[in-house]
């Protein structure tokens, strides 16, 4: 095993554990959180609560997915295990939407109804909730920082403005005795909760659509490829797809004239791809005529 080998092993492995305990932390809190919330009266809690279900499951997936990845790919799976991901994504953010139409439903109902809540205990445990996240959050920042863990880093923090947000509705129920706080903080809450669960399905959907990555532009690679590569006449029939946001997969055709090294042209067209639009998986059709897929 060489040196950088190693150390990609070793990075995917601290990855693993960092984002499994990451996930065991953000998913035992929110249990207690619940718990608490149903106990004291406190939707913010609640609320809060369901955000930390975002979040544990964004790194329950990040996590599953980190230990899936080394499964590699079989005879049933070509392209390994990789969706597993994606539907599990599109699958959380079906559910999510639920979660926020309720609490939408029932921080509307507390402002045309105000109820009382406990605000000591919601207090105690949206600080603790904080340092939760917190802690959470410092683990995250020391791995490697892909994709998958950036991700998970903003779901933790949009978690601590929930956990302070919940703080600020005890504090005002407390020495204020303004009954609003719940509902109006819950309802901002509402707005985090959606955007993410927006996020998800969009960003899910797309991919299972096998629609062209975010990143990447099937106009530029053909003119890039027709201007850089000089024994490429033509480039046709271009798809692009995802198995991953991270993992862009594309397919083409190139007409190069009679007599050349298609091997250098495949490598070469490789390359470029891979360099200068990180799309590391292609295959490449080279034709010296016309194209047996055009009708």
């Amino acid at each position: 095993m060489t040196q950088s080998s190693h150390h990609h092993s070793h990075s995917h492995s601290h990855d693993t554990h960092v984002l499994g305990g990451a996930f065991f932390l953000i998913a035992g809190f929110m249990v207690i959180e619940l718990i608490a919330g149903i106990m004291t009266n406190a939707l913010v809690l609640i609320a809060d609560a369901g955000h930390m279900f975002l979040d544990a499951t964004a790194l329950g997936l990040s996590w599953w997915a980190a230990r899936v990845s080394a499964k590699g790919y079989d005879h049933k799976l070509s392209y390994g295990y990789h969706r597993f991901q994606v539907l599990a994504a599109f699958i959380n953010g079906l559910t999510l939407t639920a979660l926020v139409i309720w609490i939408a439903i029932e921080a509307l109902t507390r402002l045309a109804h105000p109820e009382p809540m406990l605000p000591l205990p919601a207090l105690a445990v949206a600080a603790v909730g904080f340092i939760v996240n917190l802690i959470a959050f410092r683990w995250l920042h020391g791995t490697s920082n892909n994709a998958n863990i950036r991700s998970a880093m903003l779901h933790v923090l949009g978690d601590l403005l929930g956990s302070a947000a919940a703080m600020l509705a005890a504090i005002a129920v407390y020495f204020f005795g303004w009954l609003y706080a719940d509902p109006v903080l819950t309802l901002l809450i509402v707005v985090i909760l959606a955007r993410g669960a927006y996020r998800v399905l969009k960003e899910s959907t797309h991919i299972l659509l096998e629609g062209v990555p975010q990143n990447v532009d099937l106009g530029e690679i053909k003119q890039t490829l027709c201007r850089a590569i000089p024994a490429v006449v033509e480039v046709h029939h271009v798809h692009a797809w995802a198995l991953t946001a991270e993992k862009p997969l594309l397919t083409l055709h190139a007409l190069v004239p009679e007599q050349t090294q298609v091997q250098e042209v495949v490598a070469d067209i490789k390359s470029l791809l891979a360099t200068e639009f990180g799309i590391d998986h292609s295959t490449i059709q080279v034709e010296t005529g016309p194209c047996p897929d055009t009708h």
